[in-house]
């Protein structure tokens, strides 16, 4: 009987030092915690500083007339039906869907065949990616000046190309000065300087594509057309769709190659959301209605964004 009394005696300690077990795990899981909370917390309070309270303030700051010198009176959603009345607010909208459609065709076009060039074995290939993707570490502000030169409308080299050399053109063309070419002429700027970061992107996915299924394709007679179609395309499909999200959300936030090169002119005619959001807060400090023009383009950035990714998920699975 002494070994089953000797059981039923380990029993009931065991029984009796589990609460305190159980007490002692959430204080040493706490002790644990605390470090990596320290260690969190000056991140934590520069991005509060730094991004969450301009947040706050922008979001109060556009339901009042905000003045500088003197008190703001409050406007309630003012600032918000404003905006959907403006004509230039509508003018800029437009003008940024057009950029942003015009420069992801032409980086996903262009940067696909990039990829697809480069990929193969040829010579000097890591020296021509590196040319490729020059553009994208490259200031926008410096880029925006270069292109300024080459589509000068009398001494620039686009004119003395199509004109001189080539005869397309029977005139010199003010690119950066007729409505007609102002905001095109940015945009071939952003194809320009996305096609390097395409063309990386699409590389990486390139690689992640099995060469098995391209010597099976092989082996049946297919040809390249058909293996790009049925094999490549479909192979890369989520690296495209995230390209296409990527890029849709770079182009409606474009902002200084159109504040250097046009200043959202002639006539309007390149004024994008975020420059006519930034004149009319910092230049005719009008910064309540700034401030509700800076929401109302957060807001068409979001639902864009939900409708893209719903898009993309929904061809994927």
């Amino acid at each position: 009987a002494q070994p089953g009394h000797h059981r039923i005696l380990m029993s009931l300690l065991a029984s009796n030092a589990r609460p305190a077990e159980a007490g002692r795990r959430p204080r040493s899981q706490l002790r644990r915690a605390i470090p990596i909370y320290l260690f969190l917390l000056p991140g934590l309070g520069l991005y509060a500083l730094w991004m969450l309270y301009p947040l706050a303030s922008a979001l109060f700051m556009s339901f009042f007339d905000w003045q500088l010198a003197r008190p703001s009176p409050f406007v309630g959603f003012e600032n918000y039906t404003r905006a959907f009345a403006d004509p230039l607010f509508w003018r800029a909208l437009v003008n940024s869907a057009g950029y942003t459609v015009v420069t992801v065709a032409g980086q996903l076009v262009l940067g696909l065949g990039v990829a697809l060039l480069l990929h193969e074995r040829l010579p000097l290939r890591s020296f021509l990616r590196l040319i490729y993707y020059l553009p994208v570490i490259t200031s926008w502000v410096v880029v925006s000046l270069i292109f300024v030169y080459l589509y000068n409308g009398q001494s620039g080299a686009l004119n003395w190309l199509l004109v001189d050399v080539l005869g397309v053109l029977q005139r010199d063309v003010a690119w950066l000065a007729e409505p007609a070419t102002a905001l095109w002429a940015v945009a071939a700027l952003g194809i320009w300087k996305g096609v390097g970061w395409t063309m990386v992107v699409f590389l990486a996915g390139l690689q992640g594509v099995p060469k098995e299924l391209y010597e099976a394709a092989a082996i049946d007679g297919a040809d390249r057309r058909a293996t790009f179609r049925h094999i490549t395309l479909p192979s890369i499909a989520r690296t495209t769709g995230f390209l296409l999200v990527a890029l849709t959300l770079g182009g409606l936030s474009v902002f200084v190659s159109i504040f250097v090169m046009t200043d959202g002119g002639p006539l309007n005619s390149s004024e994008v959301l975020l420059t006519y959001m930034y004149k009319q807060a910092f230049e005719r400090l009008d910064l309540g209605y700034g401030a509700a023009l800076a929401y109302v383009f957060a807001a068409v950035f979001f639902v864009i964004a939900l409708i893209e990714l719903w898009f993309v998920r929904r061809r994927l699975t």
